[in-house]
């Protein structure tokens, strides 16, 4: 059932803010998710800090986390050894507030009004409710709450309240360790969703409290990373707190006092978080919470530090969807997320939930090199460059690895935090070798559009080196001379372990010629020989009756998928055994189709219709990453309605919580799929080819889409009408401060050449005609149609 976009009194649609105007229990997990703060390193969740009124709270930091041994019930060679997960640090967002004795609850006190919001524009949460207290007073509790990036460790929290006669307040501000708390493990019933440790994790090494300062570590129990944090407290009156208490799971700071009527009590919190890895020095707890104090920001620079990112952020990372102001909203928020993801990450990858919560154990997979790279690498490309070195560091890790695979070069992990391979399940793991070729395909993005002369040195060329190295290892030259890769399973997790993946071969074809193209000395020229051969000799399944590219060897003889499956049999990976899936034609998420959009210059307009038309019908959407992907491959195609549709269900994946499971975290991979949707779906835009390439599709319901691309020193808006398109070069400083290079850019407008400069260029565009629909040969009666079953 939908959320946000169900009830517009409840959540107003507003161009700048995602809002809350009722209070409805019931909710509140989902919504913590969606009202959570982050900047890509510290991440803390949306709940209100009164004890009862959250359902999830959290504070996370990106790659802080807790590892384990993987107990295999039936043990072989090569199994992931070690998991690994996100762990919840200490959590200061934790307030009590009792007036006259009434301890205020949204669960059990009376509520007169009540309004949350989170700013997009300036990156700050606020919280304010009237309350109706037992004693005659009517008090108002206002909570803002905002992260720092130039102070990427810290966070402000103000607490303010103002009653209308004198009342007694006690409040008392806590910080809390949630790791440790009793919390049922979900993993058990859903996979998607974070496991819980047997044992203590979070164990303290210095704990610290007076006169309202708290200085407190602890160390992880068995990856002995450790987190220190600081935090003082300021209030609006000349009064010391009534009591400092600390402990190694709760240490709070309590104020007793009397506010008169009409005025206002203001409580600041500064909290700042330093993390370090192993370190034998047993003084380090005390060290890292002295680092973490000196890091400490003042709440108003925290609050200023925010509202200043956000705005140099919208001027370059806005887009701006014409006449439908609550799709702009969502597209704002999708923006704001992948800001709050992405923005201080540092050399880190970007968890597939941020740090927005526990989902996915805070793992990084090949989501953030094929749906979060593009939108880094055209609005943030320093961003993007952290990332690729991120994946660089993990080299060391990745060749044994492939050791271990018995293959040659570097096979990185399916997921990861610290460079190991997590994944327990092989099937839908490890045997995703196509990661390679999507860090590959990334680090070639980055280097064609940003123009940065030293990357390739740096990381870009050994990044395809050893990538190429391992699928000319992992595949093989056949009987019929084609190159052949087997034993693998594609995006497609519905299908595993096959052979001839379709997007894989076509993804590692990419990755050996990328590689042989490389003048590098480290190539030998037998090697280069060797990649070459095999990426022009690469087998790719095509089924001649049907004149589709089959998605692997066998899948065109697999068994129909009965689809009088009920609805809530959905997602089939919760309700079906993983050999019941795999042996039918159905399909968790785009596969083939996504691997013509990226590789879009290898298939004809007719491939890549037929595909859609065979692919889109048995593709359930299972996968948050799936709807984007066939949104854009259907605007290509001509199905301006179809590609509606689907980029309004990506668009309110998280909104609506229509898949279930927005309590875990925001689906990142799947806002950067908007990003994507937009840029290269609406707007057609491919790279990677000769010049940057636009064939725009805008949706006959819109009045425009405008957006801007950081390429090469330059910064491109474009403006699409219907009717044309319009493209100019803007003037000014760059994100580094730097003025930004003007000079004229060619680019290609449905292969029509037009030079850019900063007066802009306009070009008129003819309506695409809405092509016939491919038809098919009928498939013969199988055993799972209902009526053999019968």
């Amino acid at each position: 059932m939908a959320l946000i976009s169900s009830d517009r009194l409840r959540f107003p649609c507003e161009p700048w803010k995602l809002a809350e105007s009722i209070h409805v229990p019931g909710d509140d997990g989902t919504l913590e998710t969606l009202f959570a703060l982050g900047n890509g390193h510290l991440g803390i969740r949306g709940a209100h800090p009164t004890h009862g009124d959250a359902e999830l709270p959290g504070t996370f930091i990106n790659g802080f986390h807790e590892t384990w041994d993987i107990k295999h019930a039936e043990n072989a060679f090569g199994f992931a050894r070690t998991g690994q997960r996100i762990v919840y640090v200490p959590d200061a967002n934790n307030f009590t507030i009792s007036i006259d004795g009434e301890q205020l609850s949204l669960a059990e006190s009376t509520v007169q009004d009540y309004r949350r919001s989170v700013d997009f524009a300036t990156g700050v949460y606020e919280c304010a409710v009237t309350w109706a207290c037992r004693s005659g007073a009517t008090v108002t509790t206002v909570e803002r709450r905002a992260v720092g990036f130039d102070s990427r460790g810290c966070l402000g929290i103000e607490l303010s309240l103002t009653a209308d006669r004198e009342v007694s307040a006690d409040i008392t501000s806590a910080v809390v360790n949630r790791q440790d708390q009793p919390v049922e493990d979900q993993s058990a019933h859903d996979p998607r969703r974070a496991g819980r440790h047997a044992g203590r994790v979070l164990l303290p090494l210095h704990l610290h409290g007076s006169d309202g300062s708290l200085r407190l570590a602890w160390e992880t129990a068995e990856s002995r990373q450790r987190v220190g944090m600081a935090v003082d407290h300021w209030i609006s009156v000349e009064q010391q707190p009534f009591e400092t208490v600390v402990g190694e799971d709760e240490s709070t700071v309590r104020y007793v006092l009397a506010v008169g009527g009409g005025e206002t009590f203001r409580l600041e919190k500064s909290v700042s978080y330093a993390v370090a890895g192993a370190d034998a020095d047993p003084g380090r707890g005390e060290a890292l919470a002295a680092e973490a104090e000196l890091a400490l920001a003042a709440v108003g620079t925290v609050f200023a530090e925010s509202a200043a990112h956000y705005g140099q952020y919208w001027t370059t990372a806005d887009i701006v969807v014409g006449g439908q102001p609550e799709l702009q909203q969502a597209v704002r928020w999708s923006l704001f997320q992948l800001a709050q993801a992405t923005a201080r990450a540092g050399v880190a990858g970007i968890p597939a939930k941020g740090v927005s919560g526990s989902g996915y154990e805070g793992h990084y997979f090949w989501d953030q090199e094929i749906y979060l790279l593009p939108y880094l690498t055209y609005t943030n490309p320093g961003g993007a460059r952290k990332v690729l070195e991120s994946r660089h560091a993990m080299l060391p890790d990745a060749r044994v690895r492939a050791k271990e695979l018995s293959v040659d070069g570097a096979l990185f992990p399916w997921r990861t935090i610290n460079g190991l391979e997590a994944s327990a399940y092989y099937a839908a793991g490890t045997a995703q070798f196509h990661i390679a070729a999507a860090i590959a395909f990334a680090s070639r993005r980055y280097e064609w559009a940003s123009g940065d002369a030293g990357f390739r040195s740096e990381i870009g060329a050994e990044l395809l080196i050893e990538t190429a190295r391992m699928w000319a290892s992992l595949g093989f030259f056949g009987k019929d001379g084609m190159f052949h890769i087997h034993g693998v399973t594609g995006p497609d997790e519905y299908t595993a372990v096959v052979n001839d993946n379709l997007y894989t071969n076509v993804m590692a074809r990419f990755n050996l010629r990328a590689a042989a193209a490389l003048d590098h000395p480290g190539i030998a020229d037998t090697e280069r020989l060797l990649w070459r051969q095999a990426a022009e000799r690469m087998s790719l399944p095509y089924d001649p009756h049907m004149k589709v590219y089959s998605q692997d060897n066998d899948f065109m003889t697999l068994e129909p998928w009965d689809w009088s499956t009920p609805r809530s049999k959905y997602p089939l990976l919760l309700n079906f055994h993983p050999l019941v899936i795999y042996r039918h034609q159905v399909l968790k998420q785009a596969d083939t189709v996504l691997a013509m959009f990226l590789q879009w210059q290898d298939f004809t307009a007719e491939e890549k219709q037929r595909a859609f038309d065979f692919y889109d019908p048995i593709t359930t959407g299972d996968s948050t990453l799936s709807a984007c992907v066939q949104g854009i491959m259907a605007a290509e195609v001509g199905y301006s309605d179809v590609a509606l549709k689907h980029f309004t269900e990506a668009l309110f994946i998280d909104l609506d919580n229509s898949h279930g499971n927005t309590i875990d975290g925001v689906h990142i991979a799947s806002t950067g799929g908007i990003w994507s949707s937009l840029v290269s779906g609406f707007a057609g835009m491919r790279d990677q080819g000769e010049l940057l390439h636009f064939d725009p599709r805008l949706p006959a319901e819109w009045d425009g889409l405008s957006f801007r691309l950081t390429i090469r020193g330059r910064l491109l808006a474009v403006d699409l009408v219907p009717g044309a398109i319009s493209l100019a070069l803007v003037e000014g400083a760059g994100p580094d401060g730097g003025p930004l290079d003007t000079s004229p850019l060619e680019v290609s407008v449905r292969g029509q050449r037009v030079v850019v400069a900063a007066d802009g260029v306009r070009v008129p565009l003819e309506t695409v005609p809405v092509p016939p629909p491919s038809v098919f040969p009928s498939v013969f009666p199988t055993a799972g149609l209902p009526i053999v079953r019968q």
